[in-house]
């Protein structure tokens, strides 16, 4: 009897956290079709892949990606023109992002099984750092450094992401994606959690065009 109660609980723990993960994901979106409307950004609401749950179409889509140029956990100064000729993945993430945990050892791997072919990833960190004070800044990079080593993240991770918010629509929206082809054009946008699927197919459409 116990052992079925056990059972039960644990499908029922799964089956929440399909749900919570499915209602997450349409939040995420909607959020991100707000921040992107009040910002006075143009864009569209469409319903992607056949699915009738809408997503929000980037204003970034089709154009040239935002320049921009960050420092790493050493840093070093890294930025998105270095890249030129490369497919790139720009992550925009944070360590208290749920949703981020999730889909970081997806884009891990992918990163490591289309690296050959001309693909990198570039994280950047939306943890918030304060600039003012020495040692504040520095135990915060050692946090973000503590978990881009707990998570075995193998490409360059960049800070002070927050940035590069007006020029990338607003990043209240964690996990967000921006896949770019080798000339530098943004080819598709992902906003909050979708699947590994999904990264894979636009890490391919970045590749191809």
């Amino acid at each position: 009897m116990k052992r079925n109660t056990l059972v039960l609980g644990v499908v029922l723990l799964i089956l929440a956290t399909f749900a919570w993960a499915g209602w997450a994901n349409f939040q995420y979106r909607k959020q991100a079709a707000e921040k992107l409307a009040a910002a006075n950004i143009e864009g569209n609401l469409v319903a992607e892949s056949g699915e009738g749950t809408p997503g929000f179409v980037s204003p970034l889509k089709g154009k040239p990606a935002p320049e921009f140029t960050l420092e790493d956990l050493g840093g070093k100064k890294v930025s998105l023109a270095s890249y030129r000729g490369k497919a790139v993945l720009i992550n925009f993430w944070a360590t208290w992002c749920a949703p981020c945990r999730i889909e970081t050892p997806w884009i891990i791997e992918l990163r490591n099984q289309y690296a050959g072919q001309g693909f990198e990833v570039l994280g950047v960190s939306t943890d918030d750092l304060d600039s003012d004070n020495a040692k504040t800044l520095a135990n915060e990079k050692k946090e973000i450094a503590a978990f881009v080593e707990k998570m075995h993240m193998p490409y360059p991770i960049l800070l002070a992401g927050d940035a590069l918010d007006h020029p990338y629509g607003g990043l209240d929206v964690l996990p967000e994606s921006f896949f770019v082809d080798r000339a530098g054009k943004v080819v598709a946008v992902q906003f909050g959690l979708t699947s590994k699927s999904d990264i894979e197919g636009n890490i391919r459409r970045a590749l191809a065009e």
